[in-house]
């Protein structure tokens, strides 16, 4: 791809997708959307659904799934160890993104993003079905150690800012500011007080994205990241958004098409420092 990316492997084109989607030994589709409908309505043929609320998020506890759920899960879908993993989604490829992100948790090694997302597809015309394939499982087993570079906690992400390392807010400049506590036209979700992480910059992570879903080029990132914004990619960077799931989309960008080596998602995110006794925040909206 002449796009500039760091890592262009990481991403694959709808045109690789339909040349190579039928090729279900070796790879494995996967959609995962906001919209939990959408699947059931007309998927990629060979792709499997992975529902980021029931499959990704344990069910007691405001976490991701344990090693064990992460293998049965994959065991079923047909994943093995080797399988590339080709996810897609809506919005974006928000919430692919975020499904790529706690693989990498796992540290499954061959994962990709379909440049374009749903969105793309659909535009091209390509074809769809309402039938869930099912395919044979594989045995998979989690390394004992998890991937714990590219998270980021709570106690990590106060000692990262009283440090003056950078942070990225990706939310919208609204919820930045402190003037909304969620997403325009979403509903409040619980957090107490609104505003940003002090020394936190706003890059709301759709600006990443051009009009037809795919990411925009590696020189049109590196203006908004590194000369907008003073992003090196030497930079520790923890990124965050509301749950983790957009800032998981800025994680992707900045980790895998601009290369930055030392960038972290944030999950707990503005839930968890919003609602926090005496963490401190900053707020610019007045009213």
């Amino acid at each position: 791809m002449a796009s500039g990316y760091a890592q262009p492997q990481m991403l694959v084109s709808t045109d690789w997708v339909e040349k190579q989607r039928k090729d279900t030994d070796k790879i494995r589709i996967v959609e995962s959307d906001e919209d939990l409908l959408l699947y059931d309505s007309g998927h990629i043929p060979e792709a499997v659904k992975i529902d980021w609320v029931n499959d990704l998020n344990h069910p007691i506890i405001r976490d991701y799934i344990d090693a064990d759920r992460f293998e049965r899960l994959c065991s079923e879908s047909g994943i093995g160890k080797d399988t590339t993993v080709v996810f897609y989604g809506d919005k974006n490829n928000w919430w692919a993104c975020y499904a790529f992100w706690v693989f990498k948790l796992f540290s499954h090694s061959k994962c990709r993003i379909m440049n374009g997302g749903r969105q793309k597809w659909q535009a091209e015309g390509r074809s769809l079905s309402t039938g869930a394939p099912s395919y044979p499982a594989k045995p998979y087993q989690v390394p004992r150690r998890r991937n714990t570079r590219i998270r980021a906690f709570q106690n990590q992400v106060l000692q990262h800012m009283k440090a003056g390392k950078k942070l990225v807010d990706v939310r919208s400049p609204q919820e930045y500011s402190g003037q909304r506590t969620h997403m325009p036209e979403y509903p409040q979700e619980g957090v107490l007080r609104g505003g940003h992480i002090r020394g936190a910059v706003n890059v709301p992570w759709a600006r990443a994205v051009c009009g037809d879903g795919t990411f925009k080029s590696g020189q049109d990132l590196e203006a908004i990241y590194l000369h907008e914004q003073g992003l090196r990619s030497e930079d520790e960077i923890i990124a965050y958004c509301r749950i983790g799931e957009r800032s998981s989309h800025t994680w992707f960008v900045l980790t895998y098409l601009l290369g930055f080596k030392r960038v972290k998602n944030y999950d707990g995110s503005w839930t968890e420092w919003g609602n926090t006794v005496r963490a401190p925040i900053e707020k610019t909206y007045k009213d």
